[in-house]
């Protein structure tokens, strides 16, 4: 159920006389102190700490304002970002920053601080510089729905997935800058109501399409990784036999892997989930870690040719395209062994899923499952080497988890 809004009247507000909180929802509150002042006050929590900024006081911001005030903070908040810090590093460069790319550069450290996934966190920058540029020049204030349009429009269905998220950045960024008193009135970024009447109507986005090859291909895949000495192979080999991501796997650590027990830890700050994940490691892929232990050179598992950094994700690609295998991706392995766990075996769904560090179930069903089935998915990845080592996969006959029928 939707939190409640827009409890107030502007009448009331003017009215109002008894002290104390005043509820608009959303976060939004009317303060009425003791001696009758009156000032917004705007509460959220950042994790499990509650916290209160103040949007100024009535006889300055209307309650129109002191609304749009908030929808711009319940914005930064939903992304992660703490308006308050925000607003103080705005303020420490409010004169120099009073254009949209100026404002862009002060405030993407905030932004990205956050962000596990260096990837993530560069393509902030890259993406607004690359399609953004002729809004850097501008002062904030006068950024309006034909600038946002002009930047947009062109990419908007020969690039849809850079477009969409491009639009939701320069949302943010003028969210933040409402915010922060440094541009008043509606956000040209927005979508609903907006920008989704002025666009063209294009296919609905596809999430995580990452061209997966045929589980049935992939016994003389890994046949062909094992007839090559590069890192990468040793790497994307790894990544098969663990259905895991590519950067959990280049970024891999010594300290995360116990060879006596065969398990993989990987932490909680390099997991999509945020939660630490467990890999029950299959004969074949100790060997190929025991290997590298032997020569290892620091405490990467995958180190790359740079001094203390992994393995790149284009040396994985680039091998793919030596071995003719381009059109697929390394992410697609997972959906390879997903396929092959659901039409090939008699594995549950929910011993497949927790391999693949998926959260399966509501929240009532999670609570009382609280282990991480690592017995039976090591049962479920032995029996997946098996497969990927096989020199046919014809001569693979329906595996059936133990005790099923």
């Amino acid at each position: 159920m939707g939190r409640e809004v827009n409890k107030l009247s502007a009448r009331g507000v003017a009215t109002m006389t008894e002290p104390g909180r005043h509820s608009d929802g959303g976060g939004l509150y009317l303060v009425v102190d003791p001696s009758g002042a009156k000032r917004w006050l705007f509460m959220f929590r950042m994790g499990s700490t509650r916290k209160e900024m103040g949007l100024g006081s009535l006889s300055a911001v209307s309650l129109a304002e002191a609304r749009e005030k908030a929808a711009a903070s319940r914005k930064m908040v939903d992304a992660g970002t703490n308006p308050i810090v925000a607003r103080k590093s705005a303020e420490a460069m409010k004169d120099a920053a009073s254009t949209f790319g100026e404002f862009t550069d002060a405030l993407l450290p905030t932004i990205t601080k956050g962000f596990r996934n260096p990837k993530h966190r560069d393509q902030w920058p890259s993406t607004l510089k690359m399609y953004a540029a002729s809004l850097r020049p501008m002062k904030l204030d006068a950024i309006g729905t034909a600038e946002v349009l002009e930047i947009l429009k062109p990419i908007w269905l020969s690039k849809a997935e850079t477009a969409s998220r491009l639009r939701g950045r320069i949302e943010h960024i003028l969210a933040a800058a409402s915010a922060q008193g440094l541009r008043t009135g509606e956000n040209p970024a927005r979508w609903r109501h907006h920008l989704d009447k002025l666009l063209p109507k294009r296919a609905k986005l596809t999430r995580g399409h990452h061209a997966a090859m045929p589980y049935g291909d992939v016994p003389a895949f890994v046949q062909d990784l094992r007839r090559r000495d590069a890192l990468a192979a040793r790497a994307l080999e790894f990544l098969i036999l663990t259905a895991c991501r590519s950067g959990e796997v280049r970024e891999a650590t010594w300290a995360e892997i116990d060879l006596g027990t065969g398990i993989w830890t990987i932490p909680a700050p390099r997991m999509k989930a945020g939660r630490p994940h467990r890999v029950p490691l299959t004969d074949r892929a100790l060997d190929i870690v025991r290997a590298l232990h032997e020569v290892r050179q620091n405490d990467l598992v995958f180190p790359g040719g740079r001094k203390d950094r992994p393995l790149s994700s284009n040396a994985i690609v680039s091998l793919m395209r030596r071995m003719e295998a381009s059109q697929f991706t390394p992410h697609g392995f997972r959906s390879s062994f997903r396929d092959w766990a659901g039409e090939s075996t008699t594995f549950p769904r929910e011993v497949a899923e927790a391999a693949l560090a998926h959260v399966v179930g509501d929240q009532t069903e999670r609570a009382y499952r609280r282990g991480d089935a690592l017995a039976k998915r090591r049962e479920l990845m032995d029996a997946w080497s098996r497969f990927a080592s096989a020199p046919k996969a014809d001569n693979i006959t329906p595996i059936r988890a133990k005790g099923s029928r």
